[in-house]
């Protein structure tokens, strides 16, 4: 990887390749990526599989807030939510999985309504914490439970547009590679084949997440998350 390529980019791509190798390892991929269409027990199935692998299947893993960062990660695609007046270089993705939810259907809580215009409440990680009991998050962690099928839905609505994505993201010395694994996935159907291309996929998303960690500034200390990033990735695969 150029070593002068950005770190905010790294940053993000990171942050989205997590959640592309869940869903590329848990939904067969159709070719060139058309529309996919899901029965409520299929979307309630892949997010089953996703809050295991991601949060351990506990209602308390939805809610989290990792050291170092500044934003709350919710749901099981560890959906970003900044507190008022922080920004970082991952994308907001948390109020739009709420629209979504909303659209289609599913009653918000009081926290929620409104939530285009309202950043977390939380204003730090200590606030974040603090709060673990009370109401407010309670019912959250509830609406996370409750929408599982309808945030796997969200996270493949997504994955459908990853390839240009993953593709603009990407290191130059990468994208050859990224495109190949992207076509294979496409294009092999479920079962031995199909789990190969996973499997080679997923090795290529350890390669990128361990380029990523050795090029980004040390002071990030990123190293202490590349073991648990790896186990993510293995999670969804045979091996």
């Amino acid at each position: 990887m150029d070593k002068r390529y950005s770190s905010r980019k790294q940053h993000r791509r990171a942050h989205f390749l997590s959640s592309l190798v869940a869903l590329g390892c848990v939904v067969a991929l159709p070719q060139a990526l058309r529309a996919i269409s899901l029965t409520h027990s299929e979307a309630l199935a892949i997010g089953k599989k996703i809050w295991q692998n991601e949060c351990n299947g506990t209602i308390a893993g939805l809610t989290s807030w990792n050291e170092g960062e500044n934003f709350a990660s919710l749901g099981i695609g560890h959906f970003i939510w900044y507190p008022k007046g922080q920004r970082g270089p991952f994308e907001e993705s948390f109020p739009k999985l709420v629209s979504f939810i909303a659209k289609r259907g599913a009653k918000l809580p009081g926290l929620l309504l409104g939530i285009g215009e309202r950043p977390c409440p939380w204003n730090s990680r200590a606030e974040f914490l603090q709060a673990q009991n009370t109401p407010e998050m309670k019912q959250l962690r509830q609406f996370l439970a409750d929408t599982v099928d309808l945030q796997a839905e969200f996270l493949i609505s997504r994955l459908q547009k990853a390839p240009p994505k993953m593709l603009g993201e990407a290191a130059p010395s990468d994208r050859p590679n990224v495109q190949q694994q992207f076509e294979r996935l496409a294009s092999t159907p479920q079962g031995s084949k199909g789990a190969a291309a996973v499997d080679e996929f997923a090795r290529s998303a350890k390669a990128i997440l361990t380029r990523r960690v050795q090029n980004a500034p040390a002071e990030r200390r990123e190293s202490r998350w590349l073991s648990g990033w790896l186990q993510r990735v293995n999670s969804y695969t045979r091996g």
